[in-house]
This record gives structure tokens, C-alpha cells and sequence, in this order.
């Protein structure tokens, strides 16, 4: 069975202590889960956060870091907890520790979605999902931890920045929303920033409604040791055609976003750490 790929690593190369996410972009379906997937690839491909890599080409061009997902997240979700399992999905999950992303049918392997229903021919055993998590999920996140610890220890500082799209949103909610998990995973002044910035880019932003944040920034974000950790939701009219498919005349305009978001975060963490470095 052909192995699931692991992550791309873009290694920082610049002078900025940014790491960017991108952990729902996967598109190298291999044929075993499209066999398994009782609607085909067309029901596996609206997990996706569609293109979001791509959008952080000018960000990678100039020199921030990114760990970029390769392996889709029908196959195994890195932006969920090893023990977000449903058990309807792998077989011997126990109900008792069922998240409400897994109950919702969204777990470490997603089980359904809203427009598809049950997405799997039959469940996995247990011995599946970990040849899942080695392949693709712990390198996924031993990457992060990595590079974090790099610009740790160049910088005194660290910033990661986990990207994502969200479908077009009911109600007036802004295009784009800064997560900290009410500020667990950031200082409030940086969460606060990155709403300024993305704001005077001309995208309305907000901090934490409706997405507050996910596996990732909680796993790696910690404030206290130097490392800050911000999710970024872009939603999907600002930067793809009207079919939701493929770029549209926006796109450019966000790749531009999360570049800015980039530098001008990161220059903002080194100022405020210059004092605390010098002490």
C-alpha cells in the first residue's frame, strides 16, 4: 500500500523569526483511500482548505519558513489530537474521550461531511491510524517542533502561524479571523496586531469568532517560553474564482496577506524581545 507522503519543510531563510502551517492543503490522494471512500475522491476533496500552499508562495519567496501538509486530510487531519477519535471511523475509539469536532464527524480521521454524509466504504482498526500518524501526522508536527526550536534559538523568539480557508460564512462574520485561543496561545498585544495589519491590508478582521483556534496552535504555542502561536482563517470568496475551485482575481491579493502577516508579526516580536534579550 503506497505510504502516505510526509510534510514539505521550507527551513527559514531570512530574518524573521516566522513559521507558517498549512496542514489541510494535501492533495496526493493515494488510489487505497479513493477506493475507500464510498462517494470517490469528490466527496474527499471538500476537506480540503483548496490551494491555501499556493497562497503562501510570496511568504516562502522571501524567505519564512513553512511546514506544508502533502498527505490530504481525508487520510488523517494534523490539525487534530492523536486521541480525537471517532469510533464510527476507527474501530475500538472510545466514546468516553469523543471531542466535539469528532462527535461532529471531524476527528483525527474525518468521518462525514455535510454535503456527502459517511465517507468510508467500512472503519479502519486501530493498527491503520498509526501507520497514518507515522507516516504523516507525527512528521507533520516533529517538522514544527523543529524549525520553532531553530528560530528559538536564533532569535529568542518564535511565531507560527497556521493557515486556513474557510467557506463563505453565514451572517455578517469577517473575512479574515485571527485565533489565540482567547488567548492561550499568543500574547493579546501580537493577536491584536494581526488584526491591525490584516485590517489595513482592507480585509475586516476579527479575534476568535467564530474560529478561536485548533490542534496545532494549541500544541505548539506557548507564550511564556517565547513561542506564540496564531491561526489565520481566510474566507474562500477573498482569494478563489465563484466555483470555489481554482484562483480567483483576489489571489494575489491574499498571497500578499499572509506575506505581510509574516514580516510585519515578526518584526513585531523582535522589537518587543530586543529589551528582554539585552537584560
Amino acid at each position: 500500500m503506497t505510504p502516505l507522503p510526509p510534510p514539505n519543510i521550507h527551513s527559514s531563510r531570512g530574518d524573521l523569526p516566522v513559521l507558517l502551517s498549512i496542514p489541510h492543503a494535501g492533495r496526493e490522494y493515494p488510489d487505497w483511500l479513493v477506493a475507500m471512500a464510498s462517494k470517490g475522491r469528490e466527496a474527499l476533496v471538500v476537506l480540503e482548505d483548496p490551494l491555501v500552499d499556493r497562497l503562501a508562495w510570496r511568504a516562502i519567496g522571501s524567505g519564512i519558513g513553512a511546514v506544508v501538509a502533502q498527505a490530504p486530510r481525508a487520510a488523517v487531519d494534523c490539525n487534530r489530537a492523536e486521541d480525537e477519535v471517532d469510533p464510527s471511523v476507527v474501530a475500538g475509539g472510545r466514546r468516553s474521550r469523543l471531542s466535539a469536532r469528532a462527535r461532529g464527524g471531524l476527528g483525527i480521521v474525518p468521518g462525514r461531511t455535510q454535503h456527502h454524509g459517511y465517507l468510508w466504504r467500512r472503519s479502519i482498526a486501530a493498527a491503520e491510524l498509526e501507520q497514518r500518524l507515522d507516516q504523516a501526522h507525527r512528521p507533520y508536527h516533529a517538522a514544527i517542533e523543529a524549525q520553532l526550536e531553530a528560530l528559538l534559538s536564533r532569535f529568542g523568539c518564535a511565531l507560527l502561524l497556521d493557515c486556513h480557508s474557510m467557506p463563505p460564512p453565514p451572517g455578517d462574520v469577517p473575512a479574515v479571523i485571527i485565533g489565540d485561543l482567547h488567548g492561550r496561545t499568543s500574547d493579546e498585544w501580537l493577536s491584536r496586531h494581526a488584526v491591525r495589519v490584516a485590517n489595513a491590508a482592507g480585509f475586516r478582521a476579527g479575534l476568535n469568532d467564530p474560529f478561536a483556534g485548533g490542534h496545532v496552535i494549541e500544541r505548539h504555542g506557548s507564550p511564556r517560553s517565547g513561542i506564540h502561536a496564531l491561526q489565520i482563517e481566510i474566507d474562500r470568496r477573498a482569494y478563489l474564482d465563484s466555483a470555489m475551485t481554482g484562483p480567483g482575481p483576489g489571489f494575489d491579493r491574499v498571497a500578499s496577506l499572509i506575506e505581510t502577516l509574516a514580516t510585519r508579526l515578526g518584526r513585531a516580536l523582535l522589537e518587543s524581545a530586543i529589551p528582554t534579550a539585552a537584560e
